[in-house]
């Protein structure tokens, strides 16, 4: 779709409202097209919607007092607000429909009704927020306001000293086809494992000593990647023995490993898992039925699954996740919801159901493939719902992303007392999460202002190895930002 801004240069927030309504659509490309103005008069600020869709004109208008604009990121806020409204309004008449999440755009939308009941809302008035103002869709309400009571609970059960931890793995058997993750096939980079092991070790090493003097403590761990596993079990007792012996992991309530992939997960790796204090691990299918984990690239069965999943369950008082997607290549609703009374049928802890996303770097992105269409996706995640909730899970943490089939969502489910903070702390940005290791993304978080600064570890093995005395001086140069904020 054309975007033609006119009077702003808000191109981002019409990028988001078009992914939002028209997931299908790509910035710049197609014969549909848009013009957005915005204009400014005594008493009203007036945002304009032209939209060319399927060659019929849709169009609409939004408008605020300009009272509201008083300088600053206020006045961005006010003018991408009414900006986006008159693109959904015009988007919603070309549609016929409005799409599940409204006129809410961006991943996060738990956030909304999380901080009117922290400021004080009854749920019912954090709820109208988004009837109101983003015009969600009862269902989703629903969903997000479960979301956003967990969200408040997890930020009052944190301690301004404590921060969680990310650690990446980016090793994978192989590369499924819908995968962005930063992970490279172990058999193509086995000579980078042990250089890697070595180079995480150090920075874990600088990690440790600089949250010590500053006085900081681990609260969560989340092992992810790539598939850690992928590890041997020498390996993995390694690095978990220098974070160990150098983070000061004493209050650590939480402690994930991601074992995915099956074909990973063995008695001996569950057995250093234990030994080392994780106590919950991601058996992920995706989906159980063989046909379409051949079309994935997953070499492995529904019937491995089952074996790992026991493997997990003999080995120690693990918490299990299990992730599905709905809208798979070669899926159907009928064969998800297959997938999801199997798993259901297991009794994991977590059952995670993942909306699929066209990833920019995923085979599925550049090659293309026969995915069930929207409404198909919106049955298998109806069907989850129902589902989940008869068998006791409830949702407790969401999150949306870029090119999602129906401009659905992500949603963790939990049994009761099996909530991930890790999970919940991370998406909704709760407290600082600290990253080592490839691909992991620092975020550091002024609890008073709510200001957010990303730091990206290196993406692949080499880049890492390259990089690793850049790294550990970064860790050490986290100080001031630790000690500033550690009793905020």
């Amino acid at each position: 779709m054309k975007l033609i801004l006119s009077g702003h240069n808000y191109r981002y927030a019409a990028e988001q409202m078009m992914l939002t309504l028209f997931p299908g659509e790509r910035p710049g490309a197609g014969e549909n097209a848009l013009v957005l103005s915005l204009s400014r008069g005594n008493l009203w600020l007036t945002a304009s919607a032209r939209l060319t869709y399927e060659g019929n004109l849709y169009t609409a208008r939004r408008r605020a007092k300009t009272a509201e604009l008083t300088g600053g990121l206020a006045d961005d806020r006010v003018c991408q607000r009414i900006l986006k409204l008159a693109f959904y309004d015009a988007g919603v008449k070309a549609l016929g429909q409005e799409p599940p999440w409204g006129a809410l755009t961006g991943v996060r939308p738990v956030k909304i009704p999380a901080k009117a009941l922290e400021q004080g809302a009854s749920p019912a008035r954090a709820e109208a927020v988004l009837r109101d103002t983003y015009r969600v869709s009862p269902l989703r309400r629903e969903l997000a306001m479960d979301c956003a009571r967990e969200s408040v609970r997890a930020k009052a059960s944190l301690r301004p000293d404590e921060v969680s931890l990310y650690v990446g793995i980016p090793f994978c058997p192989s590369r499924c086809v819908y995968c962005s993750f930063i992970s490279a096939a172990v058999d193509k980079c086995l000579p980078l494992v042990g250089p890697f092991a070595d180079a995480l070790e150090g920075e874990i090493r600088a990690l440790g000593r600089v949250l010590r003097e500053t006085g900081r403590t681990v609260r969560t761990v989340y092992m992810g990647g790539g598939t850690p596993t992928t590890l041997s079990a020498e390996q993995l007792d390694r690095i978990l023995s220098a974070m160990a012996d150098c983070l000061p992991m004493e209050r650590c309530s939480e402690f994930t490993v991601e074992a995915g992939r099956p074909d990973t997960i063995s008695p001996d790796k569950l057995s250093v898992l234990a030994r080392h204090g994780a106590d919950r691990i991601s058996v992920n299918p995706q989906s159980m039925e063989d046909a379409v984990l051949r079309r994935m690239g997953r070499p492995h069965t529904g019937e491995d699954i089952r074996r790992a999943f026991g493997q997990v369950r003999a080995a120690g008082p693990f918490a299990v996740n299990m992730d599905l997607i709905a809208g798979l290549p070669g899926d159907t609703p009928e064969g998800f919801a297959r997938s999801l009374a199997e798993v259901i049928a297991l009794w994991p802890e977590n059952i995670t159901v993942h909306t699929l996303a066209l990833k920019k770097g995923s085979r599925l992105m550049e090659e293309g493939e026969d995915l069930p269409s929207g409404e198909d996706v919106k049955t298998m995640l109806d069907r989850a719902w129902a589902s989940l909730r008869a068998a006791g899970y409830a949702p407790y943490y969401l999150y949306r992303q870029k090119y999602m089939s129906g401009s659905f969502e992500n949603v963790g489910w939990t049994k009761p007392g099996f909530s991930s903070l890790y999970n919940i702390a991370m998406m909704e940005e709760l407290h600082t999460i600290l990253a080592l290791g490839g691909g992991g993304v620092t975020k550091l978080v002024w609890p008073a202002t709510g200001r957010i600064r990303r730091v990206a570890n290196p993406k692949y093995p080499q880049e890492y190895l390259r990089d690793i005395d850049k790294l550990r001086d970064e860790k050490a140069a986290l100080a001031p930002f630790l000690l500033e904020t550690k009793g905020v």
